[in-house]
């Protein structure tokens, strides 16, 4: 569990302290205006120039059912081989400690999923609730500019954040989600997306399910000492 701050910003710390990455949500829905009402908070968020370069598409009900319906009929018929994000999200070579902090909340996950080592019906039933938003009512796609730079890539993962910390403070609970940049050519059509634009992820919004064990996990963060320096303070 948390500790509750006694500072006086304890109203933010609390909303950012207990945020966590939802694995399982309720089917309760979301209404239009307060998706609007986040998305809108979200874009105050720091923005180089104030270019604000993202894009997002938000889907529910029956666009939400047949886009899950497209990529799980495209894995059945292709496997996952064919389908390859455009950009690199993770390290192309995997090296300590991201590797280990990856195989943990990993193995984490799965345990809680009751999914065992070697068990491949397993990990891939795990994996492809990634494209059900697992069990979101509202799914989002954010997209970028083909020819944009790494400062509006920044751009993009601040107003995520920004995002994330938003509906927390609302009641919400969110998950961003990569898996579906591998789909780009899937979801183009659906969606109305024009080549010259990059899928770079996914987002599902909604309720948490509190009785879902996998919403136990809860992941470790790093100390303070291992990324961070202090010079004159």
């Amino acid at each position: 569990m948390h500790e509750i701050s006694s500072s006086p910003n304890a109203a933010v710390d609390d909303v950012i302290n207990p945020r966590q990455c939802v694995r399982a949500f309720l089917p309760t829905p979301v209404e239009r205006s307060m998706v609007e009402q986040l998305l809108k908070l979200a874009a105050r968020s720091a923005s180089g120039s104030n270019i604000q370069p993202w894009r997002v598409r938000v889907i529910a009900g029956d666009i939400n059912e047949r886009l899950t319906t497209a990529i799980f009929d495209a894995v059945a018929r292709d496997g996952f081989e064919p389908y390859q994000r455009e950009r690199n999200y993770y390290p192309v070579n995997w090296r300590e400690p991201f590797l280990g902090r990856r195989r943990k909340i990993g193995w984490s996950m799965y345990s809680l999923l009751e999914v065992a080592r070697g068990d491949f019906e397993g990990t891939q039933r795990a994996r492809m609730r990634n494209y059900e938003f697992f069990g979101a009512p509202v799914g989002m796609i954010f997209t970028l500019d083909e020819d944009i730079e790494i400062g509006s890539w920044l751009d993009l993962g601040i107003y995520l954040g920004t995002l994330t910390i938003a509906a927390r403070g609302h009641g919400l609970h969110t998950r961003p989600q990569a898996a579906f940049a591998d789909f780009h050519k899937v979801i183009r059509p659906l969606l109305n997306i024009p080549e010259k634009e990059v899928v770079i992820c996914g987002m599902a919004l909604g309720h948490i399910d509190p009785d879902a064990p996998v919403n136990e996990l809860v992941t470790e963060r790093a100390p303070l000492s291992d990324y961070a320096g202090f010079d004159g303070l």
